[in-house]
């Protein structure tokens, strides 16, 4: 095979790659571009018969002249692997709380200002006989304050258990009793939580003086030195004309209503503070326990 001299010699294929169509063809040359010289190896002298078995090499191509640009594809530049961005945390997943801890005693406000209990995180233990007014009170104290709060009743939870139910109108026994004290533990986990997480509490129970271990003693322990206790403590016929307003297992007999506010009168010479709310309405009475709190705060009771 002969190539004229001065002809570039065909670009051997590269797959993937194109030429033009002046490199394709020789003879013809590319305007401005510069002509290779012709090269023999591998060939027989002009005018003799090439070696057999013999290829001849190619020589490597031209090189393209100004502005010459490949017809064929041009392989993509390699682009940046951006590296996946971390995931995002989930947004309606789990919330971590502060964990509940024992309840502090609130920090007594400088003298020159007056404690206001409508606008600070309380932990209320709102005590008295049934027929008191306990849960009236509290939920409205509740309902009307500045800041969160909670209301935990010691008799709803009581009532959580269904089948099985320990009824203390049946008797104060072993069951009942337990299952009083799991709800006041019950109350005060809540409560903890609760007051951790910037919410007040004020809870409300049948507390009795003459069983500090099984009453105040047990709500001091599982709510923290902080607890506030108040008591709610009407006349007796106050407390009689409420109960016969009661239904179902709220409702007790007189004679066990009687025995209830005897047995309250203890908590007199106690050094807890005191509220007789016989003459006085909810509203009324929210407003004496906003005032007692606040003596409360600035001079907390010794329990």
């Amino acid at each position: 095979m002969q190539h004229a001299v001065g002809s570039p010699l065909p670009p051997p294929h590269q797959p993937g790659h194109g030429w033009s169509q002046a490199a394709q063809h020789p003879g013809q040359h590319h305007p401005g571009a510069p002509q290779a010289p012709a090269q023999h190896q591998g060939h027989a002298p002009q005018g003799s018969a090439p070696h057999q078995g013999s290829a001849p090499v190619p020589p490597p191509p031209p090189a393209p002249a100004p502005g010459f640009t490949p017809a064929g594809p041009v392989p993509p530049a390699p682009q940046h692997v951006q590296a996946p961005a971390p995931p995002t945390p989930d947004t309606t997943g789990h919330v971590p709380l502060p964990p509940g801890g024992p309840v502090a005693m609130p920090s007594t406000p400088p003298a020159t200002a007056a404690p206001d209990p409508s606008a600070t995180t309380l932990a209320v233990l709102l005590i008295g006989p049934a027929g008191a007014g306990k849960t009236s009170v509290a939920k409205y104290w509740a309902d009307h304050r500045r800041v969160p709060t909670a209301h935990i009743s010691l008799d709803d939870v009581r009532e959580w258990v269904r089948s099985g139910f320990a009824d203390p109108q049946s008797g104060w026994n072993d069951n009942s009793e337990a299952q009083y004290r799991l709800a006041r533990r019950t109350c005060g986990f809540a409560a903890r939580n609760y007051l951790a997480n910037g919410i007040s509490c004020i809870l409300d129970d049948a507390v009795f003086p003459d069983r500090p271990v099984v009453g105040l003693g047990g709500w001091k322990r599982h709510v923290g030195p902080g607890l506030l206790p108040v008591v709610l403590l009407p006349g007796l016929e106050i407390v009689l004309e409420r109960n016969a307003e009661r239904t179902g297992n709220r409702r007790l007999t007189d004679e066990e209503v009687a025995r209830i506010h005897g047995r309250m009168a203890g908590w007199y010479g106690s050094g807890l503070p005191i509220i007789d709310n016989s003459q006085l309405d909810v509203p009324q009475t929210a407003q004496v326990l906003d005032d007692v709190l606040a003596r409360s705060i600035a001079s907390p009771p010794n329990w």
